[in-house]
């Protein structure tokens, strides 16, 4: 049987993936350096350590192996971060993803899911956001995305590259077993940081800016349940190998939140109280960012189960009491 070779599948999202193939019986492989993602969250499944930089244990791999399809989730993924260090982006997201790309080649491995994001639209002219909205990224971690979604295209023609490119909006929540959810080092994302403040009495909760244009002047986001997303590219599996060829699918709910909404949201499902401080606006940081996933419900037959933001901060506050998260 062939397998899913899933590229930082020991990370948040990848780790939601592979349990979710292996649940649609497909045979998921997980090849994480472990520099962000986690051992313990795909305990039980075929995994090897490995670095997406290193051409020949990737050749070694793909000789050994029948691979039919490659998803990429190793990233760095904190868009301050990018904006601070930008060729420790531009080096891990773009170039070791090149040397994936010639190991794939050189294998005759063409189908490749990859792990976009809604900042390669940067700050959009209207929301909510289409595919065919202009592609503008505004940080060097957008950038990054955009840059291998133009080489996919480019692959395309040259190779005969077949790929799906995956644009999420903001992941949150976590499996409802518990077992796994989000857990970054140092942890940058809204809702596990304002659970963290909720558990923490000594945490402060930091809103990044209350003068953007929205209603309460603080950003708004589309947050999507992170086993949504799961569900998303075992479609995408599922589309390239029946040869249906290349795409590009926004991954949200559709609506949007603000961060003083999430606040609120965190507070009513855990029911504490907590503090909240006033921050600099963050560089890079558009004031709206609303997906419109109509293509990917009408081409991919995929529908968010997830669409209440308190149903998903309760799954990821689930997860934050089990006490198994790696560190903030």
């Amino acid at each position: 049987m062939s397998e899913i070779l899933v590229t930082g599948g020991a990370g948040y999202i990848g780790s939601h993936v592979v349990r979710r193939l292996a649940e649609k019986n497909f045979t998921p492989l997980v090849y994480d350096n472990l520099s962000g993602g986690f051992r313990d969250f795909v305990r039980g499944f075929d995994f090897i350590e490995g670095d997406i930089g290193d051409y020949e244990a990737l050749t070694k791999l793909f000789r050994a192996r029948k691979i039919s399809c490659v998803m990429n989730f190793a990233s760095y993924i904190a868009v301050g971060e990018s904006v601070r260090d930008p060729l420790k982006y531009y080096d891990n997201n773009v170039s070791k993803t090149f040397t994936l790309f010639r190991a794939m080649r050189d294998a005759g491995v063409k189908n490749f899911i990859f792990s976009s994001s809604a900042a390669v639209y940067g700050d959009p002219e209207s929301t909510p956001i289409v595919e065919e909205s202009p592609l503008r990224p505004a940080s060097p971690y957008g950038r990054t995305k955009y840059f291998i979604e133009e080489a996919l295209r480019d692959l395309e023609v040259s190779d005969a590259f077949q790929s799906v490119r995956l644009r999420y909006f903001n992941a949150a929540g976590a499996d409802a077993s518990g077992d796994i959810g989000e857990s970054h080092v140092p942890e940058t994302h809204l809702v596990p940081l304002v659970l963290r403040a909720a558990l923490d009495p000594s945490y402060t909760i930091t809103v990044f800016g209350r003068n953007y244009d929205t209603a309460d002047g603080t950003c708004v986001r589309d947050y999507i349940h992170v086993n949504d997303l799961a569900d998303a590219h075992v479609l995408a599996v599922e589309r390239l190998l029946a040869g249906k060829g290349s795409a590009a699918y926004n991954l949200g709910n559709g609506s949007g939140f603000s961060v003083l909404e999430v606040i609120e949201s965190v507070r009513r499902v855990t029911g504490a109280s907590f503090s909240v401080a006033d921050g600099q606006r963050r560089p890079g940081d558009p004031a709206v960012l609303i997906a419109s996933s109509r293509k990917a419900m009408e081409e991919l037959g995929w529908t968010p189960r997830f669409t209440k933001l308190d149903e998903i901060v309760e799954t990821a506050w689930r997860w934050e009491r089990q006490g198994n998260r790696k560190g903030w």
